[in-house]
This record gives structure tokens, C-alpha cells and sequence, in this order.
């Protein structure tokens, strides 16, 4: 005999797992604002260089676009893992000689 399946409970999970899913995006676009940058831009140009590159159409510039977007996730990853090396080896002596390479805590 085939078991019975229980469609509202699995639509409800569903349903669940999406919100879950533009929860998680969401948050995530958000820490992609910040760590590139441009939280420090005003919202309209943020939107409106958003809304510019949706309507770009010339595929030398979106392929420019991913190509520095790539090089930003493979430098930030990498600097991110260095610095995961560097607080398991040395822990605040890595953390003093990144401060010596921008000038300083109170330089700015």
C-alpha cells in the first residue's frame, strides 16, 4: 500500500525553506554593500549604478564587471584566509603588523 502524503505540510516546508533562501540573499547583498564599499555611497547612486547595470547590454563591459568582481572575491577570500593563519600562529602580532601597514590605528 503507498503511504500517504501529506501536501500542506510539504508546501508549508516549502514555503519555509524559500523564505529561509531571500532571507539568507538578502543579508548577503547587504554584506557584499558593505564590504565592497558602497554603503558609504548616497542610496540613489547606489540604486541607480545598480539600475545602470542591469540595463547594460555591451558584453565587454559586463564581462569587465565580472572579471573585477572575480578579482575582488579571490583577493578579499584570500586576505581573509591570511588572516585566519596569521590569529592562529601569531594572534595579535599579525593583528599589530596590519596596523603598522595602514598607518596606524589613529592615523587617518
Amino acid at each position: 500500500m503507498r503511504k500517504v502524503r501529506d501536501f500542506d505540510a510539504e508546501l508549508k516546508a516549502l514555503n519555509e525553506r524559500a523564505k529561509l533562501l531571500r532571507q539568507r540573499k538578502i543579508q548577503q547583498f547587504g554584506e557584499l554593500v558593505e564590504a565592497t564599499g558602497a554603503d558609504a555611497l548616497d542610496p540613489d547612486l547606489l540604486a541607480g549604478a545598480l539600475l545602470a547595470a542591469v540595463a547594460e547590454k555591451d558584453k565587454a563591459i559586463m564581462t569587465a564587471w565580472s572579471t573585477r568582481g572575480g578579482q575582488f572575491f579571490h583577493e578579499t577570500s584570500r586576505k581573509s584566509s591570511r588572516r585566519a593563519r596569521g590569529s592562529t600562529e601569531d594572534g595579535k602580532a599579525a593583528d599589530a603588523g596590519a596596523q603598522s601597514a595602514r598607518g596606524g590605528a589613529g592615523a587617518a
